[in-house]
Parts: structure tokens; C-alpha cells; sequence
């Protein structure tokens, strides 16, 4: 793995697919849309169950099939439950040059037990497998709320760093080119056998390091009792109230990383992370 925050330079597609349009979905649509790229977005209801998603974001409802065929870049932000109903129309409609990525993470307390996945295959290369297409991983360890208030010019002392991983040097320098034009510094993370280091359970998932630290963040990547890490932090994600500051679950994960230690701040917020838990215990016994 090699640090550049100077990605090798690639021609930035104009024409982005977005397949997903919940949370994630919205999000990068409309810092995509900010940078100066013309994206689509779809979902499995219909361009016309859309049209709020397109006055909110400015990118085109479109029908998948026809979205994919047109893009040169194709963004699954779907939970993991909707990727094999997606592969008769992907494996038909994505031409050979469009870069796929994964900005999914598998959670089967919500997608239902994938076995090659529970089983230790790396999420996206699964996905490359379930398409026959490459996939570079991507843009999946942010917390989507955050996408818009976290970005930050380039060369800004507190930028977040994101990883991008695949198998393709032409594709990941595309994809690094789009990171870095919606305001983060890119990493190339390696491999996409390498991408289990970004994923749920991991120190670089959710914790919004700068470049420096998601560089550390990843060598202290480890394979050992992950699920259970993964499946904890979605159970207590679980019980927050919905109107839960993201920022104060960032300072938290950044501490579960050994980030920040030193800095109160960080403390105050684990201490309205435990309150809130304690309060929804509380009401849920009452």
C-alpha cells in the first residue's frame, strides 16, 4: 500500500449511476452532483417514486436498467439483501469499460445470512463474483450522514482520508479522482482481497481518519472475532434514537480505534453515547 494524497491523474467520468436511494444513496448523489459530475439515481420502485430524491439532490431519477447501460461509473449503495436480485440486470447491462463500485457493507441482522460471506469472503469480492464484473471498494466506511459536512478542501490540515481498494490500476485511479473531487484525500488501499480492512468491525470503518491516521488505522486491520465487533456496533446503532448526533458516533469510534484519547471531547462523547443507551434501555423496560 502506498499513501499518495496525489492520486495518479484519470479522465473523471461525467455520467455516474447510483443504484440505492436511501441514506448512502442521497448522500453521495448530492456531493457527487457538487463536484461537477451528471449522476443518476435508482431504485427497485421506479424513477417516479423519485422525484422528491431528484429536487433534493439534482440528479436524474432514472430506471436502473437504462441508468447502467448510459454510465461510466455504476455506485451500488444498497443494503446486501438487494444485490442478487440485481445480477440478471447488471450482468446484462454493464458494459465491459464501467468501473463498478461497492460502497455497500454486509450487516445480516439486516440482510439476512449470505454464506460465502459468514463463511469469510471478502464482501466485494464476492459482488465481483456474483456479477462477473471487476469491482473496485469504496466510499462504504463514512458514515453517509456526514459525507456533505466532512468534506473539506484539498490540502485542509483536518481533510478525511478514504480508502479505495481493487484489482484494476486504471479503475482505482477513477475512482481515487472522484474521492478527491467531492473533498477527501484518496488512499489506495491495495487489493480488493485487501478490502476486508475497510470493512464493518474494522479501525477505518467509520472513524474518519486523516490520511496518516487511516494509514495505521489499516495496518491494525484483523480478521479475528470481526463478525462479532461488526454485530455488536450495529446492535447499539440499533438502539440510539434516530436523531442521535453522527458526529459524537464518530468520536466514539475513533476511540474503539485508540484515536483521541487525549482529547475531552472525545470522553464527553462517550458519555452521551452511554446515557443515550442507558436512556433507551430505560423506556424499552418501562
Amino acid at each position: 500500500m502506498a499513501a499518495t494524497g496525489q492520486p495518479p491523474k484519470a479522465d473523471i467520468p461525467r455520467q455516474i449511476a447510483i443504484i440505492g436511494a436511501g441514506v448512502v444513496g442521497n448522500a453521495l448523489a448530492t456531493q457527487l452532483i457538487h463536484a461537477g459530475n451528471s449522476v443518476s439515481i435508482s431504485n427497485s420502485r421506479g424513477p417516479d417514486s423519485l422525484r422528491d430524491v431528484e429536487r433534493t439532490t439534482g440528479a436524474k431519477a432514472m430506471d436502473t436498467k437504462h441508468a447502467v447501460s448510459e454510465a461510466d461509473v455504476v455506485i451500488l449503495a444498497v443494503p446486501m439483501s438487494g444485490i442478487l436480485p440485481l445480477q440478471p440486470l447488471l450482468q446484462t447491462s454493464l458494459r465491459s469499460a464501467t468501473i463498478l463500485i461497492d460502497a455497500c457493507n454486509y450487516y445480516p441482522t439486516r440482510d439476512g445470512n449470505i454464506q460465502p460471506l459468514d463463511e469469510g469472503m471478502v464482501e466485494s469480492v464476492w459482488m465481483s463474483n456474483t456479477f462477473s464484473h471487476p469491482v473496485v471498494k469504496a466510499l462504504n466506511n463514512i458514515v453517509a450522514l456526514n459525507i456533505a459536512s466532512s468534506a473539506k478542501p484539498k490540502g485542509s490540515p483536518k481533510r478525511v482520508a478514504l480508502p479505495v481498494s481493487g484489482d484494476n490500476d486504471k479503475s482505482v485511479a477513477v475512482v481515487m479522482e472522484l474521492v478527491e473531487a467531492m473533498g477527501f484525500d484518496a488512499f489506495n488501499a491495495g487489493q480488493l482481497s485487501d478490502s476486508w480492512q475497510q470493512q464493518p468491525g474494522q479501525p477505518a470503518y467509520c472513524t474518519e481518519p486523516n490520511l496518516k491516521e487511516l494509514v495505521s488505522l489499516l495496518s491494525s486491520a484483523n480478521r479475528d472475532g470481526v463478525s462479532t465487533k461488526r454485530d455488536q456496533g450495529m446492535a447499539l446503532a440499533q438502539k440510539l434514537p434516530p436523531d442521535f448526533p453522527p458526529q459524537v458516533m464518530v468520536k466514539v469510534a475513533r476511540l474503539g480505534a485508540g484515536l483521541d484519547w487525549w482529547k475531552p471531547g472525545s470522553w464527553l462523547a462517550a458519555v452521551k453515547f452511554a446515557y443515550a443507551l442507558a436512556r433507551a434501555s430505560f423506556k424499552r423496560s418501562a
